[in-house]
């Protein structure tokens, strides 16, 4: 919350993002997707599924078209009382969180969703990252995107009026809206210091998030968000429209009606045995980041030398057969590489 006494804050407009038509073709939607690197609306990409056209007729429709699928699967649903105003967060003091975590079927989810919509305070309920073809078997098949090459994940976001705080993704992310509006606030990686990035080994879902709040950002405290505000892309969303996230934009991302349904794509445009960057932070924070200053710039210049500014140029001098780790790493050398660290770090 902003200081006792402070007014709201005020923002530029925000600059919104490319905005395009849905793709003719799935040729014409690969190839916009491979080819960008800021995000990109694509309004009516999705228009026609049949899953928009049943959250168009009525919250209840929408339900009932998602039961048709429904096999008793469960799923992790995330529930906090209505003075959280949506908006799930860490507690008081950082031990934990304002909402509780629970195992629930969804049909479950669905009706107290439904019993929630006439309430002028709701209690805030919210599904995220739910595989679609295990929860609801039978739904892709009617309602897809084909995308040519890649085999994305497909998943679904189901809540009321929720807010996700700013976080980032490792893959590619192309989100559609099915039901509601969503407002998105979209920050390039270059802004991680002016978001206030919490904690990267107790967040809520496994991404660190911003500690701001977007409703009422408290500037005093959090003063370089201004800043990230000058660089910010806003999008709204109504039903059917689409917004790709390139891999590492932070995205904050509010629901603004009283049921919302969001279905994405997930994929790496990366082999499939390359390891998380996130893995290589972790062990970086471990062995380099408290090193002397000193050290820590040798360190920089060499991250920078083998990784940063690698190129064919980098290992030239030495003869093919003997460039180890320095060549391109299939998934043999992976395995190996991943051995010899194991072995390492459990010394």
């Amino acid at each position: 919350m902003a200081s006792v006494g402070m007014a709201p804050a005020v923002f530029p407009p925000a600059r919104a993002p490319l905005e395009l038509p849905g793709p003719a073709s799935a040729a014409a939607l690969a190839q916009t997707l491979a080819q960008a690197t800021e995000p990109v609306v694509l309004r009516a990409l999705v228009a026609h599924w049949p899953l928009v056209h049943a959250g168009l007729q009525s919250p209840q429709a929408l339900c009932a078209y998602l039961r048709s699928f429904y096999r008793d699967a469960t799923v992790d649903a995330w529930l906090g009382d209505a003075s959280i105003l949506g908006r799930f967060f860490y507690n008081d003091d950082f031990t934990g969180f304002n909402f509780r975590p629970q195992r629930l079927r969804l049909d479950e989810v669905l009706e107290q969703l439904l019993l929630q919509l006439s309430s002028p305070r709701p209690d805030a309920i919210y599904v995220g990252s739910t595989t679609v073809d295990t929860c609801l078997p039978g739904l892709r098949a009617a309602n897809d995107i084909p995308l040519g090459p890649r085999e994305p994940l497909m998943s679904l976001w189901l809540g009321n009026r929720t807010r996700i705080a700013a976080h980032h993704d490792l893959p590619g992310n192309l989100a559609c809206v099915a039901a509601g509006r969503r407002r998105f606030t979209l920050f390039p990686p270059d802004q991680v210091s002016n978001l206030y990035i919490g904690p990267l080994d107790l967040t809520p879902a496994g991404q660190a998030i911003s500690l701001v709040d977007f409703a009422n950002p408290d500037l005093a405290r959090f003063p370089r968000f201004a800043q990230a505000m000058q660089h910010a892309q806003v999008a709204e969303l109504a039903p059917g429209d689409a917004l790709f996230i390139p891999s590492l934009w932070w995205h904050h991302i509010e629901a603004l009606d009283p049921l919302n349904l969001l279905i994405n794509y997930w994929w790496r445009d990366t082999p499939a045995h390359m390891d998380s960057p996130m893995n290589a932070l972790m062990h970086t924070l471990m062995s380099v980041r408290d090193l002397p200053p000193v050290q820590r710039q040798a360190w920089a210049q060499l991250f920078h030398h083998y990784v940063f500014d690698a190129d064919e140029h980098t290992a030239a001098h030495i003869p093919p057969h003997a460039r180890g780790v320095l060549a391109p790493l299939d998934d043999r050398a992976q395995r190996v590489l991943r051995a010899r660290l194991l072995k390492k770090l459990n010394r």
